[in-house]
């Protein structure tokens, strides 16, 4: 899976996780899970994006060295 395909299947979960907090049929120790899961889901997402970021970095310092 490229990091195009990572980021879209965790934007993917985070939202279908959302979308069941968002539903009436959780009781709250359901709705503490999800929550959690979306904490987790968003940390990675946030990894990946932080370390895109940092390769985009890199690479524009070496252009500018040669």
């Amino acid at each position: 899976m490229n990091s195009r395909d990572s980021l879209t299947a965790l934007a993917d979960e985070l939202e279908a996780v959302a979308d069941k907090l968002r539903s009436d049929a959780v009781d709250s120790e359901e709705a503490a899970d999800h929550v959690e899961r979306c904490a987790e889901t968003a940390a990675r997402l946030g990894a990946e994006l932080d370390a895109r970021a940092r390769g985009a970095a890199e690479s524009e310092g070496q252009e500018r060295l040669l």
